[in-house]
């Protein structure tokens, strides 16, 4: 027994699973991925998608409002930021929906814990949840225990996998996973109850990373997706899905969105380098026969203040819309616009549980029916997922 082997395959930080995945190279593929991309910091929706038609929002924000030609109409009185050129394109496919005024119950504006409650499906009530929103339902379903894993980080962050079982991997460059040292799956014998888990999180993790490493070896092609540090991540995920890497959850992160000050050229930067991502992306997995299985999701810890500041920015606020994006979507607005005219502290009160679109993904996209968020269903939102 190579004590040394085992925690250098544990401590590595590539994954966590305890129940060994199995591995079949033959089985068929799950068929369906979700993207998700984390606004790290609290993206402002209120200069996001502008109620350009009410009077409050240009009272509001004296300074930091969006002008006329600042702004994309489409319609319900709503407007896109100019710099999302390239999601309205999508909009205007059909491809985008908007899901309005997402929120939940005891909002807390602490980055740490509310992006904590929404990796966990908690809220501020009842607190944090011991597992990713997606892991337990993932690990269970039909066909996942023949993925090469359940999910991938590609930006390192792993709140959202958070999970006792399955197979869930950091990778952030592709040169240096496949340059890892794998160490011996050979069965070691022992008596020791934490020594034999640890032996089984070290081979689980052994065999993902065999698998994954031998299909990026043979990759051929390369991707260029705009938008800086998001394009990269973005290359990534087109790589290994290129590569038939198989999982159905990708994670990626697009950071720099808590802007106190100087909010209104930063804001527009963001937006516009994930509006250009997204379209690229959306390009390469047309090309490879992939659009119609592949569904992307924004998610963030809050919304912003609907005051502006006295620095021209906005501070930690409550509600605010996301983004779901695929060939399979429905597009156009869901849930209702929060009022500015019935402030609760300076915020605007959340309309809809952004729990209930993780039922919706889970039960509309990936075909689990009976999934933790059961009871947040909104009949509504069902027709937003082919």
């Amino acid at each position: 027994m190579d004590r040394r082997t085992v925690i250098k395959a544990i401590m590595g930080g590539l994954a966590f699973p305890v129940v060994p995945i199995q591995i079949e190279a033959a089985a068929k593929k799950l068929n369906r991925r979700i993207i998700l991309i984390e606004l790290q910091g609290a993206n402002d929706g209120l200069n996001t998608i502008i109620p350009y038609m009410d009077p409050h929002y240009k009272k509001l924000r004296p300074k930091i409002h969006l002008r006329k030609d600042e702004i994309i109409p489409v319609e319900n009185d709503l407007a896109f930021n100019h710099s999302m050129g390239d999601m309205v394109d999508i909009w205007n496919l059909g491809e985008l929906a908007i899901v309005l005024g997402l929120g939940y119950p005891g909002a807390n504006r602490s980055h740490f814990k509310s992006i904590a409650l929404w990796e966990t499906g908690g809220d501020g009530e009842r607190g944090v949840g011991r597992t990713g929103w997606l892991t337990d339902d993932i690990n269970g379903m039909k066909g996942a225990d023949a993925v090469d894993a359940h999910g991938i980080s590609l930006d390192g962050g792993m709140g959202v996998f958070a999970s006792p079982d399955g197979t869930w991997i950091s990778m952030t460059s592709i040169r240096k996973f496949i340059t890892l040292e794998h160490h011996s799956t050979e069965k070691v014998e022992t008596n020791n109850p934490a020594l034999s888990l640890l032996l089984d999180r070290s081979n689980s993790l052994n065999t993902a990373m065999d698998s994954i490493s031998k299909k990026l070896r043979n990759k051929d092609k390369n991707f260029h997706v705009k938008g800086d540090e998001l394009g990269r991540q973005f290359e990534l995920a087109l790589n290994c899905i290129s590569a038939g890497v198989d999982t159905p959850v990708i994670k990626v992160s697009h950071g720099g969105f808590d802007t106190h000050e100087n909010q209104k050229w930063s804001h527009g930067r963001l937006l516009r380098d994930l509006s250009r991502s997204i379209f690229d992306t959306r390009k390469h997995l047309i090309d490879m026969g992939e659009w119609d299985n592949t569904l992307i999701m924004t998610y963030s810890e809050f919304g912003r203040r609907a005051y502006e500041n006295k620095s021209e920015g906005t501070d930690h606020g409550t509600a605010a819309p996301h983004f779901l994006i695929g060939g399979k979507i429905n597009g156009g607005f869901y849930g209702e616009q929060p009022s500015l005219s019935q402030l609760k502290d300076g915020d605007m009160e959340f309309t809809t549980d952004y729990r209930s679109i993780y039922n919706t993904v889970l039960e509309s996209w990936f075909s689990i029916s009976h999934n933790k968020f059961s009871s947040f269903k909104i009949p509504g939102l069902q027709k937003m997922l082919g």
